[in-house]
């Protein structure tokens, strides 16, 4: 099918080379020469710094030669050394005592100090075990061991190397568990309810094999964010008023608030001895039965008792935002294991 000489098809194929990668994308004339070059001239286009050498492809004769068109990579001479030998600066060794950002984060948010003692108290909750409270008691029940011998002081403390037993069982630290939910109507915030209740553990109680408590109350009839998880750190820093939290509700009242009232609601009400005002309220819809009211007050049933104290009923209640965490995409009665970087943002205060 090829001729010998110059493997140039008989009939059909290429015009003038059976390999069309040999002249690489170019055109050529019957005596061979390149009518249109893949590539533009060293001058069409700027050298850039690094890289390879750029190369074109010229046909002569029936054979293909490469010109180096440029030279891509910069010379690594010292600056001032007129030799002819090309010289190359030494690459910087690697030093394993440097790590990057990230390993750093890495490396603070997982370090726990040896030498730093903790409450036995905390101790045991951070373990799962129990509340703090619950493990005073344990403490003065005297059965909890600290290595081999039995503590029975409130004030004890514990280092992360010391073993830990109770009931004769080794104490493991568990991992931190942070879920979000949007609670449900008829259902109870705490951890043991005596009526036997629907409480919001029952909901997540699938989600983890850690123990795990709700973050501040809930109405029962109230719906909305809930944070749930075991970090006690993170859970009083969330709920301490000095913290001061910014949580934001949709309100349904039983009719329309007057604007004297609303003036009295913004200038606040006393509750509990304490003046209380709201950071913000707005009329989200056209009526004004329906508020929307930004509070960072972290008392007990504090948005109804605001609304009874000038004579209006709160008919519903949904909390739709928490220190930074709304409910989005997530349904009524479903939960969310929050992301690292929500996590993150809780822990240096970065919500409000």
């Amino acid at each position: 099918m090829f001729d010998s000489n110059n493997r140039t098809p008989r009939r059909g194929g290429y015009s003038q080379d059976a390999n069309p990668r040999e002249h690489n994308g170019a055109h050529f004339s019957a005596d061979g020469a390149s009518i249109r070059p893949r590539f533009n001239a060293p001058t069409d286009r700027p050298a850039r710094e690094g890289g390879r050498q750029r190369q074109r492809f010229t046909r002569t004769a029936g054979a293909v030669r490469v010109e180096k068109v440029e030279q891509r990579r910069p010379s690594f001479r010292p600056e001032g050394e007129q030799t002819g030998e090309r010289q190359f600066r030494p690459r910087p060794k690697h030093n394993p005592g440097v790590y990057s950002q990230r390993k750093r984060q890495e490396f603070s948010k997982n370090y726990e100090d040896p030498t730093k003692p903790i409450r036995l108290n905390k101790y045991l909750a951070n373990a799962g075990i129990c509340s703090r409270r619950e493990a005073d008691d344990f403490i003065l029940a005297g059965v909890i061991t600290v290595n081999g011998e039995v503590v029975d002081n409130l004030g004890a403390k514990v280092l992360p190397t010391d073993k830990v037993m109770f009931h004769n069982q080794p104490v493991r630290r568990e991992r931190k568990v942070y879920i979000l939910l949007n609670k449900p109507k008829n259902t109870v915030t705490t951890t043991d309810d005596p009526q036997e209740r629907h409480t919001v553990l029952d909901i997540v109680r699938n989600a983890c094999a850690e123990r795990i408590y709700p973050v501040g109350r809930l109405d029962r009839n109230t719906t909305g964010v809930l944070l749930l998880t075991n970090d006690g750190d993170l859970a009083a820093k969330l709920t301490h008023p000095k913290f001061g939290k910014k949580k934001i509700y949709a309100v349904t009242l039983d009719r329309d608030l007057d604007e004297i009232d609303e003036a009295t609601l913004r200038a606040g009400v006393i509750i509990d001895d304490e003046k209380i005002s709201p950071d913000a309220l707005e009329f989200p819809q056209e009526d004004r039965k329906h508020i929307g009211i930004e509070i960072h007050s972290g008392q007990n049933r504090v948005v109804r008792r605001m609304f009874e104290r000038v004579g209006y009923k709160v008919t519903k209640l949904d909390r739709v935002s928490f220190a930074g965490l709304t409910k989005k995409n997530v349904a009524r009665g479903k939960y969310r294991f929050l992301t690292p970087k929500e996590v993150a943002m809780l822990q240096m205060g970065a919500f409000e």
